[in-house]
């Protein structure tokens, strides 16, 4: 197969510009260059796609580079990433399509693929995981950090969609935006759900939709994870409020539940010893930690509230700044875990 993909690769890069104007049709051509936005055919100028060169070596036709990311690749790369194709034998299905090759062997039958997976469905959130990539160096990580957050170790649930589809309601048309994909996972590892983040493709806010957060497949008791919970851990509502928390917990696993009901019903781990709640301000934050507060001592689980010094911890972050954000756990951590927790050194990966 590696073969057929250099091939491939080969017979794109000859007509570059037409396999520009088809994928990336917001584009325009600047001289030796088809300029974009990004690889979700985005209108900019950031993505650059070289028309012209030799087949291969320095300066080959084909290759790209976006600017802002530091992405690159080859032009099957580009299809792959422009359509959100999984499997790389689509990829190649697709390309053969473009180049009005002939299929070749059942991996290109169209019939052989799987079928579509209820809309909502584990399935589906799986498949939407699996087509998205690591966030480092995409605009959902741009996102976290014009939101204070720049850790971004034991974050493997949270990966990044270049054209996640959204539809405002049910006879609305289809819309595509970037999107901060997070698995949503059962105590023992397996997807269960995904959480979406639609982005604006500048990365500076969500996009501009009236819901741009939903999640979907089965979550009740489970929740997106940021390492594996032994004798401690922490839980709390939203995604972007336990990151903050990790910036100055760095070694403390932790678990969003997405929403205050949800909560109040996750599932524990069998070794929990300790569970630290980050509270939201609000009166469904409060029901929670009273919920899951009474359902954890009745586990023999030590419960302790966690509660920012504002609305939350992401507003603690970034409105108030990590020494202070430390300092208003310091007081509310028992001290074995301020040794243990908030003196380990600051891990963050690059994104």
């Amino acid at each position: 197969m590696a073969s057929q993909a250099a091939e491939l690769a080969r017979r794109l890069a000859r007509d570059a510009e037409a396999v520009c104007r088809r994928y990336l049709s917001n584009g325009r051509r600047q001289g030796r260059y088809w300029v974009v936005g990004d690889v979700a055919n985005t209108p900019g100028r950031s993505l650059f796609v070289r028309l012209t060169g030799p087949e291969s070596g320095k300066g080959a036709a084909g290759k790209w580079t976006d600017a802002a990311t530091g992405e690159h690749g080859d032009l099957l790369d580009l299809i792959a990433l422009s359509m959100a194709l999984d499997h790389f034998s689509d990829v190649l299905h697709e390309a053969r399509t473009f180049l009005s090759l002939p299929r070749i062997g059942p991996t290109y039958d169209c019939r052989a693929r799987r079928p579509p997976a209820p809309i909502g469905s584990p399935e589906s959130a799986r498949r939407l995981f699996a087509a998205s990539r690591p966030i480092c160096g995409t605009i959902a990580a741009a996102y976290l950090r014009n939101r204070g957050i720049t850790a971004f170790h034991e974050t493997t649930a949270l990966r990044f969609h270049p054209r996640c589809y959204y539809r405002p309601h049910a006879d609305a048309a289809t819309e595509v935006w970037p999107a901060l994909i997070a698995a949503v996972t059962d105590l023992a590892g397996t997807i269960t759900g995904a959480h979406r983040t639609w982005l604006d493709p500048s990365g500076e806010d969500k996009a501009s939709v009236d819901t741009p957060r939903r999640a979907m497949g089965h979550l009740l008791g489970h929740g997106v994870r940021c390492g594996t919970a032994a004798d401690v851990m922490a839980a709390g509502e939203g995604i972007e409020t336990m990151l903050s928390l990790r910036s100055v917990l760095p070694r403390l696993p932790m678990l969003a539940a997405l929403s205050a009901n949800h909560l109040a019903a996750i599932l524990l781990p069998a070794t929990l010893r300790r569970l630290y709640i980050a509270r939201d301000h609000d009166p469904a934050g409060d029901f929670a930690v009273a919920a899951l507060t009474e359902r954890a001592h009745s586990a023999g689980i030590e419960a302790l509230t966690l509660s920012p010094a504002l609305g939350d911890f992401n507003e603690d972050l970034r409105h108030l700044g990590i020494d202070e954000l430390r300092a208003v756990l310091r007081a509310q951590l028992v001290p074995e875990d301020v040794q243990r927790f908030l003196h380990a050194m600051h891990v963050a990966a690059p994104a």
